[in-house]
């Protein structure tokens, strides 16, 4: 058991790493919206992702990515959450953005977006729906799945000065 929290807290320090790339402000948006579905899916395994585009965190009743339900991707700009089987998802309000053939997202302008009624509305449809259900016997877990040799830049491009003659 000692094994498993040395893990989990050498991860959750890598994590925290991947976020501090990033601006603070954008960083700030990605970990209280991390923390929320945390506590809202105490049952997931997070996996991480330190891709070339972008960080993603994706939480599914497994270690695989192929169940993986929601995910929280970090740009330079911005923060998306996605429904990873959303291209199914009854959507009447039109919140969801994205034209793929099975995910959808919405755009975090705040962590406060999650805590709206109409996106708890289509998470819980989203976990009715889903491939594979999320296990609520199961322990969370932290994973880092797997890190980017190469990568955009985290932070984006300073703005240049204007030039005076």
């Amino acid at each position: 058991m000692a094994m498993k929290k040395a893990e989990t807290k050498s991860a959750e320090a890598q994590l925290d790493c991947f976020l501090d790339a990033f601006t603070p402000e954008i960083a700030e948006i990605a970990r209280k919206a991390l923390i929320k579905l945390r506590r809202r899916l105490p049952f997931a395994t997070e996996m991480v992702y330190d891709n070339y585009n972008a960080l993603a965190c994706g939480f599914g009743p497994s270690e695989l990515v192929s169940d993986v339900i929601f995910s929280i991707a970090v740009y330079p700009k911005h923060v998306n959450f996605f429904f990873l089987q959303g291209a199914t998802l009854p959507d009447p309000d039109g919140l969801l953005q994205g034209e793929g053939s099975r995910v959808r997202h919405i755009r975090l302008e705040d962590e406060k977006t999650l805590d709206r009624n109409d996106v708890k509305a289509m998470m819980a449809t989203a976990m009715r729906m889903a491939k594979v259900p999320f296990d609520e016997k199961t322990e969370y877990k932290l994973v880092i799945k797997s890190v980017s040799a190469k990568q955009r830049p985290r932070r984006p491009p300073a703005a240049k000065a204007k030039r005076t003659k």
